[in-house]
C-alpha cells in the first residue's frame, strides 16, 4: 500500500495537517502490531469536507452515463485488488481466509454491481399530472463504516452515494483501516473528479461529533452499535441532517417441530458462528418448538464441537478470533453473565479453544434454557454465543422473537411454507429469511426499532442518498 501515513483528500494522497497521531493496527490472531496508520484531526476532516463541498455542484450535474462509466471503472479497479483486500481484512480483523477471499471481498464487488444496476434503470424524474417529481442527490455525505464486514459496508455506502451524484468523506473503523486504504487506491484509479471521494482514518469517538455537527455535511450514514447511533443522531439533530443508521441486532431463529432437526439446527449454528458471531444480523437466539427442543440442543452442542477454530490464514479455519481485546473481554463478560444468571451451558464457555494460547479467540458457546429476563437474551453480544429457548406454539414463538429492543433480521424454519410466511409477516424485523434463504443483495437491508432507521443495498440504498423535489406547473394541462 504505502499510504498508511496519509489521507485521500481532493483527488490525491495528502499528509495530515498535524502529523504524529497514529492508530495502532493489531492482528487479533497474534496480538501483535502489524501497522501504524495516520489518525485524522478535526482539521483533516475540515479539509476533506471542504473538498467534497467544492466538488458537489459539478458532480451532481453529471449524467447517468458518466456515473455509470465511473462506477464500472471502480468495480474493475476493486476486482484487481481482491487478493490485497482479502489479505488486509484477514490481518486487521482476523477474518478467516475463505470468508475474506470468497465472502467478504466478493460482497463488495456485488454491492458495486448492485449500485450500477440500480443507477442504470432508476427513474430520477416522473410527471404526476402537471407536477414534475425529481430525485436529486442529497449533498455531501459522511460515511462511517464498521470493522466487522469492512468492504461490504464500505461499498454498500460508497457505491450508492456515487450513483446518486453525492460527494463524500469516508471514515472506516479504526480497526479496519488497511483494507480501506486499498479501496481508496481503487477509487483513485477509477478516475473520479477531485473531491468527489475523500477518506480519513481515525477513531469514531474522536471524529464522530465533528462529522455530526459540521454545517457542510448534509447526511450521515453510520453502521455501528445502537449506542453509537444514538450519540451520533443526537449530535446531528440540531442541524437537521439526514441520518441513516444501520445498528445492532439480536435476531431470532424460529425452528418449528416439522423441520429436519439436524439440518435446520446445524444451519442455524453455522449462521450464528459465521464471522466469529460478529454480524449484526446473525441468528443468535434460537427459539425451538418444545417437541424437538432436547434434540436441537444435542445437535447444536455436536455441531459447535466440530467447528474449526484457529489461524485465519489456515484455509481449514471456519472461525478466527474476535476483532480485538475490547471485543474479547465483552464477549467473555456476556458468557460469564449467562452462567451467573442460570442459563445452561451446553458447549463452550470461558476457556480458550484448545491449542490457542494467544490471540483473541473465544470458544464457540451454546446456552440452553435462556429466558427473556437474562442479559444474554436481551443484549447484542457480537461474538460466537448462541442462546436457545423453547416455545409452546406459534404465538409464543412470535412473542419471544419480538421480546427485544432490536428488529434487524429474523429466521423462520418450517416445512409448512404457508406457516413460515405467516410468521414472517408477524415479526417486527426489517428482514426475514425463510428456510435457509440466503441474503439477497438487491433487497433492502435494515431494521425496525433500535436496529436503525434506514435501508441499504440495491435500489433502496440508492434512494437513501436522494432528496425528492416537486416542481408544480412543470407542464400544462394542454401538454
Amino acid at each position: 500500500m504505502g499510504n498508511e501515513s496519509r489521507f485521500y483528500i481532493d483527488g490525491r494522497w495528502v499528509e495530515p495537517v498535524h502529523p504524529g497521531d497514529e492508530i495502532s493496527v493489531v492482528d487479533p490472531a497474534t496480538e501483535e502490531e502489524v501497522a501504524r496508520v495516520a489518525a485524522a484531526s478535526a482539521a483533516d476532516v475540515e479539509s476533506a469536507v471542504q473538498a467534497a463541498h467544492r466538488a458537489f455542484d459539478a458532480y451532481a450535474q453529471t449524467s447517468r452515463e458518466e456515473r455509470l462509466d465511473l462506477l464500472t471503472a471502480l468495480r474493475e479497479a476493486y476486482k484487481k485488488r481482491i487478493p490485497q483486500l482479502a489479505e488486509a481484512m484477514m490481518t486487521e480483523v482476523g477474518i478467516p481466509r475463505g470468508l475474506a477471499g470468497r465472502g467478504q471481498v466478493l460482497a463488495g464487488a456485488r454491492h458495486l454491481k448492485e449500485a450500477i444496476d440500480a443507477l442504470r434503470d432508476y427513474r430520477f424524474e416522473e410527471d404526476w399530472g402537471t407536477t414534475r417529481v425529481r430525485r436529486e442527490p442529497v449533498g455531501v455525505c459522511a460515511l462511517l463504516a464498521p470493522w466487522n464486514w469492512p468492504m461490504n459496508q464500505v461499498t454498500c455506502k460508497v457505491g450508492p452515494a456515487l450513483a446518486a451524484g453525492c460527494t463524500m468523506v469516508l471514515k472506516p473503523s479504526q480497526l479496519s483501516p488497511l483494507s480501506a486504504l486499498v479501496f481508496a487506491e481503487a477509487v483513485d484509479e477509477a478516475g473520479y473528479p477531485a473531491g468527489v471521494f475523500n477518506m480519513v482514518n481515525g477513531a469514531g469517538a474522536a471524529l464522530g461529533d465533528t462529522f455530526a455537527t459540521h454545517p457542510l455535511i448534509d447526511m450521515i450514514s453510520l453502521t455501528g452499535s445502537t449506542a453509537v447511533g444514538g450519540v451520533v443522531g443526537a449530535a446531528a439533530a440540531p442541524s437537521i441532517k439526514r441520518v441513516s443508521l444501520e445498528l445492532g441486532g439480536k435476531s431470532a431463529n424460529l425452528v418449528f417441530e416439522d423441520v429436519d432437526v439436524a439440518r435446520s439446527v446445524s444451519r442455524g449454528v453455522h449462521e450464528c458462528m459465521h464471522n466469529s458471531g460478529q454480524s449484526c444480523n446473525a441468528p443468535t437466539r434460537m427459539l425451538v418448538a418444545e417437541e424437538i427442543y432436547d434434540e436441537a440442543i444435542r445437535v447444536a452442542a455436536r455441531v459447535v464441537g466440530e467447528l474449526v477454530v484457529g489461524d485465519p490464514k489456515d484455509p481449514a479455519t471456519f472461525m478466527g478470533p474476535v476483532a480485538g481485546r475490547k471485543q474479547y473481554e465483552t464477549v467473555r463478560d456476556h458468557i460469564q453473565s449467562g452462567m451467573d444468571e442460570g442459563a445452561r451451558l451446553v458447549a463452550g464457555g470461558l476457556e480458550r479453544p484448545d491449542g490457542l494460547d494467544r490471540g483473541f479467540y473465544v470458544r464457540p458457546t451454546v446456552f440452553a434454557d435462556v429466558t427473556p429476563e437474562m442479559r444474554i437474551f436481551r443484549e447484542e453480544i457480537f461474538g460466537p454465543v448462541l442462546c436457545m429457548t423453547p416455545f409452546r406454539d406459534e404465538d409464543h414463538a412470535v412473542e419471544l422473537a419480538d421480546a427485544s429492543d432490536y428488529g434487524l433480521s429474523g429466521y423462520v424454519q418450517s416445512a409448512d411454507l404457508e406457516r413460515a410466511r405467516r410468521v414472517a409477516g408477524r415479526l417486527r424485523t426489517g428482514m426475514v429469511h425463510l428456510n435457509g434463504a440466503p441474503t439477497d443483495a438487491s433487497a433492502p437491508f435494515g431494521g425496525y426499532k433500535q436496529s436503525g432507521n434506514g435501508r441499504e443495498w440495491g435500489r433502496f440504498g440508492l434512494e437513501e442518498y436522494l432528496e425528492v423535489k416537486a416542481i408544480m406547473g412543470y407542464t400544462t394541462a394542454a401538454e
